[in-house]
């Protein structure tokens, strides 16, 4: 039984006194984007009697040349009776090709586990547990068969996160063209970045160039071509509220300019009103 949460992987063995293999290993999981699982000697690794346990990188010779990841992690032997007592080791590790697997040979004894008391075997099942921090990815990341840059990595989860179905009938075999596709959906995305008034007509249309492609080669894309319609929507009413927006001003300057000749008009009269008023002077009188 697995469960993962965020940088979180949970990891429950069940039979643990039972079993005869050298070597376990957990379901592969993944964290910021990566994959990986944890091993364990059941019998110990070059230590007898001990729980041995190791983070490794599954699959590590197929990824993309140059990879490199820096990740601390925490390993846990989970007391199901008291989380105080739990076992933790906690490293810090820079993963590649010569060096795909860390961890701690004598994580604990086989005599604490197999305590009856010890709370760390409970109906025969042992529980592991482990927190990853990943501090830097060098190279590119392997997401759902895509290679990406790191800086790609967030954003690619994040979207399969949501709309899961997203490249489940992309079957290109070539690693190249599918990280191609993947980096077309992505500046795709990007454009939508842009507000809908900003947006040039010219880029959303070849945004429906690029759907067009992406829908060809196996993407399921009804989410984004439902956000392009929006946005190409939002985009006429933007215009046409442009337009309405220069009459509005256009018949404004008309009505301040009328509104500034009957003002002045208004003050010539004051004017010629204001002489009736006027008491003629003597001197007005005899000239």
């Amino acid at each position: 039984m697995e469960k993962k949460v965020d940088n979180k992987f949970t990891w429950v063995i069940k039979d643990f006194s039972s079993l005869q293999s050298e070597k376990i290993f957990s379901d592969k999981f993944v964290v910021s984007g990566c994959k990986w699982y944890i091993s364990a000697y059941p019998k110990g690794y070059k230590v007898d009697n001990f729980l041995s346990l190791y983070l490794e990188v599954p699959d590590y010779g197929s990824l993309p040349s140059g990879w490199r990841r820096h990740a601390r992690y925490r390993l846990i032997v989970v007391n199901q009776r008291s989380e105080k007592l739990s076992r933790q080791l906690e490293v810090q590790h820079w993963f590649e090709v010569k060096s795909n697997s860390w961890g701690f040979p004598s994580m604990l004894s086989l005599h604490e586990i197999n305590s009856k008391d010890g709370g760390f075997l409970v109906n025969g099942e042992l529980k592991i547990a482990i927190e990853i921090d990943l501090l830097e990815i060098i190279g590119k990341v392997e997401v759902c068969g895509f290679h990406l840059l790191s800086s790609q990595v967030d954003y690619v989860s994040r979207m399969f996160e949501k709309h899961p179905e997203t490249a489940s009938e992309v079957h290109l075999k070539n690693p190249n063209i599918r990280t191609g596709y993947m980096n077309l959906l992505l500046s795709l995305i990007d454009t939508l970045h842009q507000s809908p008034h900003e947006l040039p007509k010219d880029d959303l249309d070849e945004a429906h160039y690029a759907l067009e492609s992406l829908t060809d080669a196996g993407f399921k894309l009804d989410w984004l071509e439902k956000k392009i319609s929006q946005v190409s929507e939002m985009k006429e009413k933007a215009k046409d509220g442009e337009i309405r927006r220069q009459e509005i001003e256009t018949e404004l300057k008309d009505l301040k300019q009328k509104c500034s000749d009957v003002e002045a008009q208004l003050e010539k009269e004051k004017s010629k009103a204001l002489a009736t008023k006027t008491r003629i002077s003597f001197d007005n009188i005899i000239e």
